[in-house]
């Protein structure tokens, strides 16, 4: 005989929806089942990922992504890999600057089909592959800069992935991590968790029809992540140095750069 939670679990997966309320009600990025529960929820929402970015975000999540190209500093001729690139946007901002080459890698297909059709804007240089970001399919030292944007909390293990990171960089390369946090100020805190939390859910569930429980994930695993004093310890801990965490739009989400040094191997 089944347990109670494993029925409604049962119920939850026969409503397509990858996370319920019961399950959110825990952290999870403890739970053992979020990468299948991310794959799921992600292609559920791809069709309406670029739209609801747009309409939840104000606008801002193009002008963050703006803002992390420009800290990652990139040089002519270097090369760049984008990781949870999901339908490209930060991959395609990379490919207008002097980038040699732009490689944007997803673990779910749905994403990567939506980031194909983008391609015609790129000039040639950039390409798109399925792959975890905790198991990168390139030689050590194979780029100059490593990026990810507001996938990093959706990764099983965030050391692993980081340090995976800092193993396909050459030396002197950068790490560029885009990330939602909450913000320091308490009355923008406030006003950001309600929004997010009760706001946002309803809408973009009208818009997008979601039934995956994306948009009730997003604020609960953004809640139960890593804070920014964390991160950079995750980056100092994989070799990292040189630090910037850059807050943006009042702190509701910041830009973590590292660097590896030049005398690494």
């Amino acid at each position: 005989m089944s347990s109670p939670s494993s029925q409604v679990e049962a119920v939850s997966e026969a409503r397509g929806e990858a996370w319920s309320r019961d399950q959110l009600a825990e952290n999870p990025h403890e739970r053992a089942d979020k990468p299948e529960r991310v794959r799921r929820m992600f292609a559920a929402i791809a069709r309406s990922y670029d739209l609801n970015n747009r309409l939840h975000s104000f606008g801002r999540d193009q002008a963050w992504r703006k803002a992390a190209v420009k800290l990652a500093n990139v040089r002519a001729g270097e090369e760049v890999v984008d990781c949870a690139c999901g339908t490209g946007d930060l991959t395609l901002a990379f490919a207008k600057t002097n980038a040699k080459r732009v490689v944007g890698t997803d673990f779910t297909q749905e994403m990567l089909d939506i980031a194909g059709t983008k391609l015609r804007d790129a000039s040639g240089r950039v390409t798109f592959q399925q792959a975890d970001a905790m198991n990168l399919p390139f030689d050590d030292g194979s780029f100059d800069v490593v990026s990810i944007a507001f996938g990093i909390r959706n990764v099983a293990d965030p050391s692993k992935a980081i340090a995976e990171f800092h193993r396909v960089l050459r030396p002197g390369g950068r790490v560029v991590i885009l990330e939602f946090d909450e913000p320091r100020n308490p009355l923008i805190r406030f006003g950001n968790d309600l929004y997010t939390k009760h706001i946002m859910p309803m809408t973009a569930t009208l818009i997008a029809r979601d039934r995956s429980g994306a948009y009730k994930y997003l604020p609960r695993s953004v809640e139960t992540f890593m804070k920014r004093e964390a991160m950079q310890s995750a980056l100092r801990e994989a070799g990292f140095t040189d630090f910037v965490a850059k807050p943006m739009t009042f702190g509701v989400c910041v830009c973590h750069v590292g660097k590896k040094e030049a005398h690494a191997s």
